[in-house]
């Protein structure tokens, strides 16, 4: 039997990361979306392409939760995008209240599953998304911190005109305008960074990938990104899956690593078949220690206001 994995959301982010899913034939999707028609027409699109990419898995799109039970992983997208002049923030309170009806109908039907959040403001959904399911901590993770890091290797690489895999790199804390792509362990073939990059140069490349997400949503104007988050989203999926063990920049519960505590904050995971199975401590400068406590300070504002709005 094949594993089963649920996206909440056939928008752009959840319908490609569906399609991924069913191209790598990784396991059998449902698609939920309330929009009447729009996860059955993009499921039934979608499978009928199995021949010609040679997949067998099977997708189904649903406006009800029923089919999602016994999901494996449950990758929640749903909520409101953002527009061109709105922060990540300002879908707070409206996104915690879709997270709140979505995740305590996909963690009662399916309470041994990994909870995959990808709904901004993130952290602070993850946080909510903790409290709605009762689950252990390690099976409620966010997505937020492969694609930051997606980000800021893709401009390096292109400054240096090297592979993507040749730059080592993590980007850590909220994902939002105070993430911290750390400096002090970004490297090209072993190479520190600030080797070869003067100074004003990379915090220009560094301020790029804070700001990444907000670019794509300029250009757009009606949208957000949505190819880099779903292969993201597939890659976290992934190591759940095939219990990798693979060390990824998550969004994962602290419990005082970092001297951050009781809080969802973008670290470096082991992620496997039990969900986040370490936190992963890098050695990090003052200055670097710093800015990983603000950017969590950011993220402990949104979570006080979701408490008092509760």
């Amino acid at each position: 039997m094949r594993n089963k994995v649920t996206i909440v959301g056939a928008g752009n982010v959840g319908a490609t990361t569906a399609q991924r899913i069913f191209d790598k034939g990784l396991s059998d999707v449902v698609l939920v979306d309330i929009v009447d028609g729009l996860p059955q027409g993009k499921a039934l699109d979608m499978l009928e392409s199995g021949p010609v990419i040679s997949s067998d898995a099977q997708i189904t799109g649903t406006n009800s939760y029923e089919l999602t039970a016994n999901s494996d992983v449950v990758v929640v997208t749903s909520g409101l995008a953002r527009k061109p002049g709105m922060s990540r923030d300002d879908l707070l309170i409206t996104n915690m209240n879709i997270i709140t009806d979505v995740v305590s109908k996909t963690s009662e039907l399916s309470p041994d599953s990994i909870h995959i959040i990808v709904t901004n403001p993130l952290d602070a959904m993850a946080q909510q998304s903790l409290k709605t399911s009762g689950f252990p901590a390690e099976r409620v993770v966010g997505m937020a911190g492969i694609l930051d890091t997606a980000r800021y290797r893709t401009f390096l690489s292109q400054e240096l005109n090297v592979s993507v895999n040749s730059v080592s790199a993590y980007v850590l804390g909220g994902h939002g305008d105070t993430m911290v792509p750390v400096i002090g362990s970004t490297s090209v073939a072993g190479t520190p960074i600030d080797k070869l990059i003067p100074a004003k140069r990379l915090e220009e490349i560094v301020n790029r990938a804070r700001n990444g997400g907000a670019e794509i949503v300029n250009y757009l104007k009606t949208g957000s990104a949505y190819y880099a988050p779903s292969a993201s989203i597939a890659q976290m999926i992934e190591a759940v899956l095939f219990d990798t063990k693979e060390i990824l920049p998550c969004t994962a519960y602290l419990k005082g690593e970092y001297g951050i505590k009781d809080l969802y904050v973008g670290v470096p995971v082991k992620l496997g078949a039990a969900g986040v199975e370490e936190i992963i401590e890098l050695d990090l400068t003052q200055h670097e220690l710093a800015a990983l406590q603000k950017s969590a300070d950011s993220v402990q504002e949104l979570v006080d206001i979701m408490e008092a709005n509760q």
